[in-house]
């Protein structure tokens, strides 16, 4: 990164290519991808020592969860404003500004540990403003990765996305035991820092394609001065458009009667099929190879739609419905690797639909919507599953959430499907276009 020179732009990639890696052959996807997997490796060194921080400091376990559900609670009710702005402002300024901020952040808690001078207060403030930080970060992050390819390599570059969170969990974690262990604790929040800074660097350089998905077409209005992209503007524009609320409506039942399986899989396993933790580990490594099967064959998606999410989505609660009637751990073994595929999937086809739908000068804000309301279902959605656990079980939790998904994704298509209007022949009248068609809602 030493050149002053910006990085140049490569062709737009084959348009029959269906490659999950076709994203990496525009030089800037790949500066960004380097530099997205040295910032979740520094991410998840500081995630995995603050939680043992917490516990030093307090030795209560309840402060730990505290501290996250801190960290989170911005997302619901300053995502909307953090959408706004990622609108309003330059987005590549945008970037590297909020990872400068985060690595600040990093930075002075480092100090902080390193001086012997944190407590539960000062953990908390520092956890409080990195959570708002992130929600102008997260989605202004997002959309720059889509301006660096064409709008048909937007899947890939997001499974590739998926792969480099994956990659960067795992290094992450295991560089935070290196690192405690020979530097100490504050050594995981200076590398964090670094990692912020580093992004920070390779922004400068990073140039948009031709195609790109931030580019809007010919059809779509010009994008309106910045006195009136406002919050409600988004909010509007979400609720009114159908295929987004339809999309929100797929993944807020599966966030909330599926996916949650750190705890349903952990029951059924340690419970009516009488496994240990050691099970329960090689069932969640399973999981986890599914998932980032489920990118690679998500990354070679061209053009996903919402019926492509609710599919996938379906097919992946009928599969969680199986498991749940799994009469042994290694039944258990074969059905969960495909669920996790599909579902892998359909998250990244869902993300596609999100980034690429709305108009350029209003992706910000619906992903502030997205965010806001994601953040209800991480937070209500355990809670209903206990309760469903608690009256059904963990086989009962698994079989009739998985048969709620499915039927009301079912039941959506079905209705979809009636409700579309039939294209009818308008006779001209003086003055009208000729050879026109009833318009319908497209969802």
């Amino acid at each position: 990164m030493s050149s002053a020179s910006a990085l140049p732009t490569s062709a737009p990639a084959t348009p029959a290519s269906r490659s999950p890696w076709r994203s990496l052959r525009h030089r800037g996807m790949r500066w960004w991808s380097a530099a997205n997997l040295v910032s979740n490796a520094g991410t998840w060194m500081q995630l995995t020592v603050q939680n043992l921080l917490v516990l030093q400091i307090t030795g209560s376990a309840a402060a730990t969860g505290l501290s996250m559900s801190v960290q989170a609670a911005p997302a619901l009710f300053v995502s909307l404003l953090g959408g706004a702005a990622v609108d309003r402002w330059p987005r590549k300024l945008t970037v590297a500004v909020s990872q400068a901020l985060l690595g600040a952040v990093a930075f002075t808690t480092a100090l902080l540990v390193a001086l012997d001078r944190i407590d539960m207060t000062s953990l908390l403030v520092l956890a409080a403003v990195t959570g708002i930080i992130a929600t102008v970060d997260g989605p202004a992050c997002a959309l720059l990765g889509n301006d660096l390819v064409p709008v048909e390599d937007v899947p890939s570059a997001i499974g590739v996305g998926a792969l480099v969170h994956s990659a960067g969990r795992l290094a992450g974690t295991a560089l935070a035991g290196v690192a405690v262990g020979f530097l100490g604790t504050a050594s995981a929040y200076a590398a964090n820092g670094l990692s912020f800074l580093f992004v920070a660097s390779v922004v400068p350089f990073l140039r948009p394609v031709q195609g790109a998905a931030a580019r809007p077409a010919a059809s779509e209005p010009a994008a309106p001065a910045p006195t009136e992209m406002t919050v409600r503007e988004g909010l509007r524009f979400f609720v009114r458009r159908p295929r987004l609320v339809a999309l929100a409506g797929i993944t807020g039942i599966s966030s909330v009667f599926g996916r949650n399986y750190g705890l349903t899989l952990a029951v059924l396993v340690t419970g009516p099929l009488a496994g240990g933790a050691g099970a329960f580990g090689t069932v969640s490594t399973v999981l986890a190879v599914g998932g980032i099967l489920g990118a690679v064959l998500g990354a070679r998606l061209r053009k996903p739609s919402v019926r492509t999410v609710g599919l996938l989505a379906a097919g992946g609660a009928l599969l969680q419905a199986v498991a749940g009637l799994s009469p042994s751990i290694a039944v258990l073994l074969v059905l969960v690797l495909p669920m996790a595929m599909v579902e892998s999937v359909s998250d990244t086809a869902g993300t596609a639909v999100l980034q690429t739908d709305p108009p350029p000068h209003l992706r910000g804000r619906v992903l502030g919507v997205w965010s806001s309301v994601g953040t209800v279902w991480s937070l209500g959605g355990p809670p209903l599953l206990g309760l469903l656990m608690q009256w059904a079980g963990a086989r009962g939790a698994l079989v009739a959430g998985g048969l709620l998904i499915a039927g009301s994704i079912g039941a959506g298509l079905l209705v979809r499907r009636r409700g579309l209007p039939t294209r009818v022949s308008v006779t001209p009248k003086d003055g009208d276009l000729t050879g026109r068609e009833a318009l319908g809602t497209a969802a």
